[in-house]
């Protein structure tokens, strides 16, 4: 188990302490608190010290907490920040307005106070004398182009209105709170920076490595993101850009490729730019030959050899060119893709679970062209390939992980120039149909909208909806209807895979409660009481489905799911998946 120091402390001993020798570390995010923030922090110290405007009110065994500050100390000693960078900084700017202030007076109380105040923000001689050179605290931050304004600031005292970045503009907020204060409430003065540094209460937590303070940072925090590992992959980059000089074009092209991840990626959990590392790292673990379906966690994966993949020279830009891939399949770019691989990648969307997209960037990454285009015979059956064998393995076994052992063995037999043919995982015909017949698509399960999803899809004329439009599964026999008329012989069967299908959103609210007939008018559009077209649906089967038919019975139902499932078992046979 690792260990933890724990033990509460005012700002003034944890500061003064000559053990206390802080580092925002450069895979931390830029400083981002503003006045808002600032006059929070203000306002709830001030109440504290100074209770309703009366210093004499105040008790000295009152004590207001600030909250955490999680570091580990680092190879040089230093205590790398993970959590309280936010806070930690705006106190030493908070600290170093209050010293500047002081600067003037001479009496032996506000004399004192000063130096208590140096002891906080400078290092110490071994006479506890401030070395006026030397910062308590430093900044590395990889993306943060002002770090050097905050290192000014407390070393000078001064932010100018050139100044522009959040550390000045906080900085003179709080200068002009100070002059308020001494200008309202002189006999108060005094008593503020005493109390705050003796009664406001932090509690630093160090831990014993990195990945432990990290690990208790995403416990603790409920304030903001946590540190993703894109964070840290991001700091590991800039080390490597800058010893080749070129550190702010990566700056530049980092910027751009978050800003594309945000756009395109959504994962549960993570970042954006996780979910890119993520999809990588699937290509850089096939080509290691990696098939163990133990997956490791990103960072441990490319913290290997001190982060040998990240200091790899096409590293970065195979991330770019796999981001834009991900970009074109996200808008269904027709410059890159055919109607053809749009409609098979339409359908992977709706997967049941997420590894179509890790085996289909290795796919990408192995197969690109000179010009990142990929050659569409191959990726058209490529593409069926992997839809009919992740939609039949999530009816024979369920669960993604049980997934993992055949995808990560075929993610090699890609890199290797194999095509991929799952020889070892074939389905018997027989155990397939008994697997589905048996299977309950209930609406809670993925897979039953990736079924009605291929269905629609693959259906003779369909158009190609844009992955904007939102679908809900249809009960196309309404499910309250045999509540009334009882007409089915057996009521489960309004779950039946042969009454869903696919249904926009907007139209499926305005159809579920109707009768067949009823229904038909919102599949093919009408005009309302107000005189208003409502668009109908785009699935063609409905469309024509409305046009051929009176009523949709208990017949139907079973006759069209034995045709949905016999198609998908044919669609299955002919991807070579039958033994």
């Amino acid at each position: 188990m690792s260990k933890l120091n724990i033990d509460q402390k005012s700002i003034k001993s944890l500061f003064s302490d000559n053990k206390s020798d802080f580092l925002i570390p450069d895979y931390q995010r830029p400083y981002a608190w503003q006045i808002a923030e600032c006059q929070t922090l203000w306002e709830d110290t001030f109440s504290f010290a100074i209770p309703e405007n009366d210093y004499q009110k105040f008790k000295s065994g009152d004590e207001y907490f600030l909250g955490p500050i999680v570091t580990f100390k680092n190879s040089d000693g230093k205590l790398e920040i993970i959590d309280g960078q936010q806070r930690l900084t705006t106190l030493m700017l908070l600290l170093r307005a209050l010293y500047t202030h002081y600067l003037v007076a001479q009496d032996a109380q506000t004399v004192k106070t000063r130096e208590e105040i140096a002891k906080c923000i400078w290092k110490t001689d071994e006479f506890s004398n401030p070395i006026m050179d030397q910062l308590k605290i430093d900044s590395q931050v990889a993306t943060d182009e002002v770090k050097d304004e905050f290192l000014t600031i407390l070393l000078k005292g001064e932010a100018p209105e050139s100044m522009k970045s959040n550390y000045a503009i906080n900085y003179r907020f709080f200068q002009g709170k100070i002059k308020e204060l001494i200008n309202k409430m002189p006999s108060s003065f005094m008593y503020y920076p005493v109390r705050l540094m003796n009664n406001c209460i932090l509690l630093p937590i160090e831990a014993e490595s990195q990945d432990t303070a990290l690990t208790i940072f995403s416990t603790l925090n409920n304030r903001g993101l946590p540190l993703s590992d894109a964070d840290i992959f991001k700091a590991q980059f800039y080390k490597y850009y800058t010893k080749k000089g070129t550190k702010d074009n990566f700056v530049q092209r980092w910027s751009k490729l978050n800003t594309l991840c945000e756009k395109i990626f959504h994962p549960i959990t993570g970042t954006p730019m996780d979910e890119l590392f993520t999809k990588y790292m699937y290509y850089e673990r096939a080509k290691q030959r990696i098939d163990s379906s133990t997956t490791e966690a990103l960072r441990k994966f490319y913290g290997k050899d001190d982060y040998a993949i990240l200091k790899n020279d096409s590293t970065f830009q195979n991330l770019e060119d796999l981001a834009k891939f991900w970009e074109d399949v996200y808008t269904q770019n027709e410059d890159r893709f055919s109607q053809e691989i749009l409609r098979k990648l339409y359908v992977l969307c709706y997967a049941p679970n997420s590894m179509w997209g890790y085996v289909l960037s290795v796919y990408y990454m192995r197969n690109r062209q000179q010009d990142g285009l990929l050659e569409e015979g191959p990726l058209a059956m490529f593409l069926d390939k992997i839809t009919a064998f992740i939609w039949s393995y999530a009816v024979t076994n369920p669960g993604v992980n049980s997934l993992r052992t055949p995808i990560y063995a075929e993610m090699i037999n890609i890199i290797d120039g194999k095509s991929v043919e799952f020889e070892k995982f074939k389905f018997d015909k027989t155990s397939l149909s008994t697997s589905f017949g048996n299977y309950e698509f209930r609406n809670t399960r993925p897979i039953t909208k990736s079924m009605l999803t291929w269905w629609a899809i693959n259906y003779s004329n369909q158009e190609l909806p844009s992955l904007e439009t939102t679908f809900d599964i249809e009960h196309i026999y309404a499910r309250n209807r045999n509540e009334k008329e009882q007409s089915l012989s057996n009521p489960l069967k309004v779950e039946s895979l042969g009454n869903k299908a696919v249904l926009e959103k907007r139209i499926n609210i305005r159809a579920s409660d109707y009768r067949f007939e009823d229904k038909k008018k919102y599949y093919n559009g009408y005009t309302n009481g107000q005189g208003k077209d409502k668009e109908g649906t785009i699935v063609k089967e409905l469309i024509e489905m409305s046009a051929s038919k009176s009523d949709f019975t208990e017949a139907d139902i079973d006759a069209r799911r034995t045709t949905m499932l016999e198609s998908f078992y044919a669609f299955v046979e002919s991807n070579g998946l039958m033994k």
